[in-house]
């Protein structure tokens, strides 16, 4: 009864947010200065005539004639139809088209370094923290270090290192100009080639946040009386390590890796920005330059519904690993 108590609360709790989020994305873009229209006509001036600017207008439902609430519900509408209208910046392609050509390349890239430096963190942190006092602490402040540092100044540093430099990993896009996407191994390994290098300084970024965390638990964690009661017992240390320490101290750790998991589909734009890659992130940036509201609204309905998904999915986690937190919230 307490559990189906604990996820009709989390439910109800995530439709709100869920309603609420969907609303602020279809009326904060109204309220900026300006619309996609007048962008789009002050970019070609003396080259779109007054009856296309109009139907323009109505097809992105900025005429008059329509009120805010009526524009609203039409929101609504084609949103649960799957329609999210057709981006004036790329041409009238639907967004959902232009949203898909660009999510791969964002969730591949960020999706595994993410993950990576997740699980590398991790098991850092629950080994310095189990050794505390050791020389395995010198982790912490190095990785710390790396964490301050700007990611432009990380990224342009890999770059001139091990682009310039060496030579091992290409300096910017997704694949080598000239290749043709496909399934062909050529392809795939140009796609490998060029995202290591960024991948790799997404790691190092964010690996000091995770050791750090983890680190910090351990030492709380192992001051409690059944780490201590198995350490008596006899236990082996691994697996009082795993069992017991590392398994309770983890449990904060997911929920922050819930909300990492559901900010991949933002992008990183500083490192698509610093290496020319394809995605998400520098698709926003340039749909916000140019006021492009159906795909400004696309994109931030994808990062909205992820991010909720990765929490819900968080939620169940805790709950499956903790059973005091459905008790708790019942």
């Amino acid at each position: 009864m307490n559990t189906l108590r604990f996820f009709a609360r989390r439910t109800a709790f995530y439709l709100f947010t869920a309603w609420a989020a969907i609303t602020i994305n279809f009326f904060l873009p109204r309220f900026m200065k300006g619309d996609p229209i007048s962008a789009y006509l002050a970019r070609n001036q003396g080259r779109v005539s007054p009856e296309a600017a109009e139907s323009l207008r109505i097809l992105f439902g900025l005429n008059t004639d329509k009120s805010l609430l009526r524009q609203y519900a039409d929101y609504w509408g084609l949103m649960f139809s799957g329609d999210l209208g057709r981006s004036l910046s790329r041409g009238l392609t639907p967004v959902t088209d232009v949203i898909s050509v660009a999510l791969p390349w964002t969730i591949g890239l960020v999706g595994i370094a993410t993950i990576l430096s997740f699980v590398i963190g991790t098991s850092l942190g629950a080994l310095v923290g189990w050794r505390r006092g050791s020389r395995a602490d010198i982790l912490v402040p190095i990785s710390t270090f790396f964490s301050t540092v700007p990611y432009f100044w990380m990224g342009l540093i890999a770059i001139a290192v091990f682009a310039t430099g060496l030579g091992w990993f290409p300096a910017s896009h997704a694949y080598g100009r000239g290749t043709q996407p496909g399934w062909s191994l050529q392809f795939v390994g140009e796609v490998i080639q060029h995202g290591t290098l960024p991948a790799l300084t997404i790691v190092i970024a964010s690996l000091g946040g995770w050791i750090l965390g983890m680190r910090n638990m351990m030492v709380t964690i192992l001051d409690e009386d059944y780490v201590t009661v198995a350490q008596a017992k006899g236990l082996p240390a691994r697996r009082v390590l795993t069992r017991y320490a590392a398994r309770n101290a983890v449990l904060p750790q997911i929920q922050s890796f819930a909300l990492a998991l559901g900010f991949i589909v933002g992008g990183t734009l500083v490192m698509e920005l610093v290496f020319s890659y394809p995605g998400v992130g520098k698709l926003l940036l340039d749909a916000t330059n140019a006021k492009d509201y159906p795909l400004m609204q696309g994109l931030f309905l994808v990062i909205t519904l992820t991010v909720l998904v990765a929490n819900i999915l968080a939620d169940v986690a805790y709950a499956v690993l903790d059973p005091r937190t459905r008790q708790t919230e019942a």
